[in-house]
């Protein structure tokens, strides 16, 4: 698998996610599309959008609700690309959003492998291939990350460090879509910065590969150690989302 396919993979999946065809991500003009639902989307996506807005870099998609596309298109097209996901200017689209009943809720940077950066990498500490049966009993709060408790049945494949004995650090993929592993990883407080995320995360991701899937990693651009963590493994930024959500939600979330 080349760059160029890994790209293509991703671009492909996030046409699916918004509504849009693949090329809009590169059309260098803003575009806006009415959501739907569609069965190949990502699965932990809650679909139609509201309002959720996408680059891969050189433009902004968005994929909105009727009753809000012409104020999603204006603000699009009024700032550049960049500006579309940082303050102030999400001010405005907020304060226009909050009128419907909705708020900006999640902003995340989404990273893909450079297939002749990532390599495998070795830590201090034994590292095991664990399927389903192995970590089924491993649905704790500190493995979070690597596992999903609600999405049980998406966890394919994790990789699991062990000092001795003892689990302390742990990497997953969960089949989010059919060309697509996500990539989450957990490793215990007193094990950090010592190379082990760098080990996990580098060999979940070779081991994505090998079952013919393209993996990918999320961050929230402002979880530095996160994504000096995918920085290390070969990964690179290559695309960004913001989603709005019910007021209602977001409230929730900030109790």
């Amino acid at each position: 698998m080349t760059n160029a396919d890994v790209l293509r993979i991703a671009m492909e999946q996030s046409a699916i996610d918004v509504g849009c065809r693949p090329e809009n991500f590169t059309a260098g003009k803003p575009k806006v599309v009415l959501s739907e639902k569609n069965e190949k989307a990502r699965k932990y996506l809650s679909l139609p959008f509201f309002c959720n807005l996408i680059s891969y870099g050189s433009n902004v998609v968005a994929s909105v609700h009727e009753s809000v596309a012409e104020v999603v298109e204006n603000y699009i097209r009024k700032y550049p690309t960049e500006h579309c996901f940082e303050t102030p200017n999400l001010h405005v689209l907020n304060d226009a959003l909050k009128r419907e009943g909705y708020e900006l809720c999640f902003m995340a940077e989404y990273f893909l492998p450079d297939v002749l950066k990532a390599k495998e990498t070795s830590c201090d500490y034994e590292l095991r291939v664990l399927t389903p049966p192995d970590f089924e009993g491993l649905y704790l709060p500190q493995w979070s990350n690597a596992l999903c408790e609600k999405r049980k049945h998406l966890d394919m494949l994790a990789i699991g460090a062990y000092d001795g004995g003892n689990l302390i650090g742990m990497a997953g993929v969960s089949a989010d879509c059919d060309t697509m592993y996500q990539i989450g990883i957990d490793v215990l407080p007193a094990y950090r910065k010592k190379g082990i995320a760098k080990a996990l995360v580098s060999r979940i991701t070779q081991e994505t590969f090998r079952l013919g899937k393209v993996p990918f990693y999320c961050a929230a651009w402002s979880n530095l150690p996160s994504v000096k963590t995918a920085l290390a493994c070969g990964f690179y930024p290559a695309w960004v989302e913001l989603t709005a959500k019910p007021v209602s939600f977001v409230a929730e979330m900030n109790r």
